[in-house]
């Protein structure tokens, strides 16, 4: 077999398998008359390890995902591919852009570790792509971001917080304890937590506007331009929509895809004509510092995580700025 890992410190987050591992994975997943003839790590995930994997056996290539080993994963990110797993069904909307999973194995009895293998989706991650176009396109790419983001959306739900769980009765509650949470990883690897500990304070004292919310809606947890392909087109045409692992039911407003489709007035405002208008109440702009903050707290772990410390540190201003609007 043709193993090509991804050279990795020991110390970095994402750490690789053997090629005896695939070879074991490939076997409990597709039975003996598979045979993988290569595994070749791929770039640009910041979490789980992908591989393209190619086999005698199989129509074409699949990709195998490896979660994280349990002791490495944040409590605020617990069981993300389960938490995709148990997704899927709610995805049908989208389901001709979503790969499909052709085998799971939660027992960690060959690596330690969840692994998932999906259906491959043909196409160029959109990041590596979207640049060979000229600007005046982009536009077309930011729509079919607001059409998706809005048919996810307007799935519902019977409880707040992950697909997976735990559930919440009202959505203060999910918010609270993935602010609790956050705060709990962040105080964990020895950082300063005390502001979004006060959020999480701010959020229980003015709990009656979070749950102005009542109706459970799909939220993506992580859609942008780095979780999705495009094919080979004189356009920029969306192919596949990968990595839906951060999703839960809460207000859409709370949404990653919102966040960074409001980021800029460029031309992501094309995500606006698709999607629909934004809620601009005092209400809906007080929740939705609350949701900056959550964002905040999950970005300055990551960017500790991947060894960011300037990132790290630009997160405290960022959220004393928050703080201040919110108080």
């Amino acid at each position: 077999m043709e193993f090509r890992p991804i050279p990795r410190a020991s110390e970095a987050f994402q750490q690789p398998v053997t090629a005896e591992d695939i070879e074991t994975i490939t076997l409990r997943a597709f039975g003996r008359t598979v045979r993988v003839t290569s595994a070749v790590e791929l770039g640009g995930g910041m979490y789980n390890n992908t591989y393209r994997l190619v086999a005698d056996g199989l129509d074409g290539p699949v990709i195998l995902r490896i979660a994280p080993a349990p002791e490495r994963q944040f409590a605020s990110e617990h069981e993300l591919m389960r938490n995709e797993y148990a997704t899927v069904p709610f995805l049908a909307p989208i389901a001709d852009l979503v790969p499909r999973i052709l085998a799971a194995d939660w027992s960690q009895e060959i690596t330690g570790r969840d692994w998932m293998v999906q259906s491959h989706i043909e196409g160029t991650p959109a990041p590596d792509r979207l640049g060979d176009y000229p600007r005046t396109l982009w536009h077309g790419f930011f729509a079919q971001l607001g059409t998706i983001t809005r048919k996810i959306h307007a799935v519902t739900g019977p409880r707040f917080g992950a697909v997976a769980g735990p559930s919440y009765a009202t959505w203060s509650e999910a918010v609270l304890a993935s602010l609790c949470a956050i705060a709990d990883d962040v105080s964990r690897v020895g950082l300063d937590a005390t502001d979004v500990r006060k959020v999480a304070d701010l959020a229980v004292e003015h709990h009656k506007v979070l749950d102005e919310i009542t109706e459970p809606r799909l939220l993506t947890g992580d859609l942008w331009t780095v979780n999705t392909m495009l094919a080979d087109a004189p356009t920029p045409v969306i192919s596949g929509v990968l990595d839906m692992d951060r999703t839960l039911w809460g207000d859409p407003a709370a949404d990653w895809s919102i966040r960074m489709a409001s980021a800029k007035q460029d031309e992501r405002t094309a995500f606006w004509k698709t999607y629909g208008s934004r809620d601009t109440s005092t209400a809906a702009t007080w929740r939705s510092l609350v949701y900056e903050a959550r964002h905040l707290g999950a970005i300055r772990l990551e960017r500790h995580r991947l060894h960011k410390d300037q990132g790290v540190r630009d997160s405290y201003a960022s959220m004393a700025a928050v703080l201040k609007q919110l108080t």
